[in-house]
């Protein structure tokens, strides 16, 4: 290799970018919830036993689903990994969700949340990657943020039928609020209280 494509291949790999540290967080599970009922709203529960294919008895358990509007690569119903198996939000998230709606709050239950936590600074900004650790032994790893739809503007509409068009602000003042969607990578017993969130280390990508 000549001295020009060693100078190349060094600035090729050249660390410049900044770099944030992992970390270790304290939060709270503050409610669980699950749909195991015949459609999409949750109900509290005390206690959630999720599997390493996710929450047993939800609508969204399973080591697959099928490949929906989310991933317009794959054909509309192809079997993939589920990595959507439990939806987490954040009650500071919800409450600006609601101030942008101009509505009196917008509950979890509502919008098919899993997991309400407590104590972390935009919940829904948590990098993929970031593992909740529960007391238990169980682990969610965080697949990514929970992009808003319709879906669940609809079912916040049917709260509020004096307000028209719900459904469709809601995806367009929800993004970045509407919380996250994580599977399961160690099973065991979720339950309030008290849980661990280590966010890994971030690096920007500049291809």
């Amino acid at each position: 290799m000549n001295e020009t494509a060693d100078l190349f291949a060094a600035d090729a790999f050249a660390d410049n970018a900044p770099t944030i540290p992992a970390r270790r967080l304290k939060a709270q599970a503050a409610r669980l919830l699950i749909a195991d009922g015949g459609g999409f709203v949750t109900r509290e529960v005390e206690r959630l036993a999720v599997e390493l294919d996710g929450l047993a008895s939800d609508r969204h358990h399973g080591h697959a689903r099928p490949a929906c509007s989310r991933v317009p690569w794959y054909p509309r119903g192809a079997p993939i990994r589920n990595s959507r198996q439990l939806s987490l939000v954040a009650p500071d998230e919800l409450a600006e969700i609601a101030r942008r709606l101009g509505l009196a709050d917008v509950q979890p239950e509502w919008i098919g949340a899993n997991l309400v936590i407590e104590g972390v600074t935009r919940l829904t900004r948590l990098p993929p990657g970031t593992r909740l650790h529960f007391p238990s032994g169980a682990a969610l790893a965080i697949e990514g943020e929970n992009g808003p739809c319709r879906h669940a503007g609809v079912s916040i509409g049917a709260h509020y039928p004096e307000q028209e068009g719900l459904d469709l602000r809601f995806p367009q003042v929800a993004r970045g609020l509407r919380g996250l969607v994580a599977w399961v990578e160690r099973a065991g017993d979720l339950t309030t209280g008290e849980i661990e969130v280590r966010v890994p280390a971030q690096h920007l990508w500049r291809g």
